[in-house]
């Protein structure tokens, strides 16, 4: 039997031990169902090969031949994980979902603003089950991947959030997604934001485990804007540096809806983003930032796809990469014009700062545009610090190292500006800034 056939059977045994569970048979009957689907289609497919073209650049072993078992949804994070947090706003609700079950002794729910509910899957299945019905598992559908089909039908819980037409939320929500327990589990954490129409509001997703924890964060984010809502989401990454984190974010955008996300990628042996957005309907905005910064031999992947199936819309990308050691990045990003979609003004860059001669960063922006009268531009850039630049500081007394680090922040901090979230932005600020220092650190005492 092959590796890959194993880890199949491996999760068809946990398919079938979650749909014999009590949880399942409480569950409706529609969500019984969009599992089962899932699953078949797992079933189908398979994992990742290196023969996908769209995993050809990630290495999938770490993915596939571990034998990954159910987290212990009752066990609970460190303490110096907890410490890694961002500072909470007190104002606004917080989930806490430790192994992708909500941890209501960790949580804020009684912090909601009038309009907003916050609640786990449990919950919103037994109070609001009409409004998730639409949307669960629907967003990041058959198209989301294998990673996203296994955690439709094997994610026992869940972050619902609601937020009712009108309502304009002052602080922002917080979901964390904590790993612990011991290595070689997997954990499925889950996210459904459904922003009502006119709605404005932020959303603050943290994952975070032990610095040693070895194990595979499987995560999916699906969000809803009705016409006219704007949603501002800032997703901060800072796993373990052994762990794995595979996760899936599906939009769907209304008539002049607007979705902002800021992606922070710190931590994990392998990060792997998948971003698909899809304007439904006319007059939509939609932006997306990120930076991933690695070293050592981790690697950060970001896959995104913005499908403007409706005209008068538009897009900004900007991802930016810095690269350090033996690391590798990957951005690949495509934007669909489909026919009858005409006035779409898209914009795709990529931009990555090499740190060492031997990382690697495989850079592929595309567009596929099937519409005559649109504004469409893409770009990429790859190479080192800038030597006319470090040449410049140096001549003014700055020494190599100082100068190397002071035009890697200068790199970074046109996206960490555009994170409107201080408490997330500032730790960013200080592990860039621990990372920068350590750098340069040995840098000097190697000179």
């Amino acid at each position: 039997m092959s590796v890959v056939s194993a880890e199949q059977d491996v999760y068809r045994a946990g398919f079938e031990r979650f749909a014999l569970s009590p949880q399942a048979a409480s569950e409706p009957s529609w969500l019984r169902e969009r599992r089962t689907a899932a699953f078949g289609r797992f079933a189908v497919t398979g994992l990742p090969t290196p023969r996908d073209e769209a995993w050809r650049h990630t290495p999938i072993a770490p993915l596939t031949r571990g034998r990954f078992e159910p987290a212990d949804p009752s066990a609970r994070p460190e303490r110096d994980v907890l410490s890694l947090l961002p500072d909470a706003d007190p104002r606004g609700p917080r989930l806490v979902l430790v192994n992708g079950h909500l941890a209501p002794e960790l949580s804020r729910l009684d912090a909601a603003e009038p309009g907003v509910s916050a609640m786990s899957l449990k919950h919103a299945l037994a109070e609001r089950p009409a409004s998730l019905e639409p949307w669960l598992a629907r967003v990041a559908n058959g198209a989301s991947g294998a990673f996203a089909e296994l955690n439709t039908a094997l994610a026992g819980d869940a972050a619902v959030i609601l937020i009712a037409p009108g309502t304009v939320v002052a602080a922002p929500i917080r979901v964390e997604h904590l790993g612990a327990g011991p290595s070689g589990s997997v954990a499925y954490s889950r996210t459904l934001i459904l922003a009502g129409r006119g709605s404005e509001s932020r959303i603050v997703e943290v994952f975070g485990s032990a610095a040693a924890r070895a194990s595979l964060s499987n995560a999916v984010t699906e969000v809803v804007l009705e016409d006219g809502a704007s949603v501002d989401r800032c997703k901060l990454q800072q796993e373990g540096n052994d762990a794995l984190h595979v996760a899936t974010l599906a939009v769907r955008l209304g008539r002049d809806a607007r979705f902002f996300d800021h992606s922070l990628v710190l931590g994990g042996a392998l990060s792997r983003d998948d971003i698909d957005v899809r304007f439904e309907g006319e007059g939509g905005e939609c932006v997306l930032n990120g930076l991933f910064v690695v070293d050592g031999r981790r690697v950060a992947d970001t896959h995104s796809r913005i499908d403007h199936a409706r005209p008068h819309c538009s897009s900004r990308e900007l991802y930016k990469g810095i690269v350090d050691d033996q690391a590798r990045g990957v951005f690949n990003g495509l934007v669909i014009v489909r026919p009858g979609a005409q006035k779409t003004d898209a914009w795709q860059m990529n931009r990555n700062l090499l740190l060492s001669g031997e990382a690697l960063v495989h850079s592929t922006p595309q567009l596929e545009i099937l519409a005559d009268d649109v504004k469409c531009r893409h770009g990429s850039t790859t190479g080192q610090l800038d030597p006319e630049a470090l040449f410049y500081l140096r001549s003014r007394g700055i020494g190599e190292a100082t100068a190397r680090g002071l035009l890697t922040w200068a790199f970074a901090s046109e996206l960490l500006l555009k994170v409107r979230d201080e408490a997330v932005r500032s730790v960013v600020e200080r592990r860039l800034q621990a990372r920068l220092n350590e750098v340069a650190g040995l840098t000097e005492a190697a000179s």
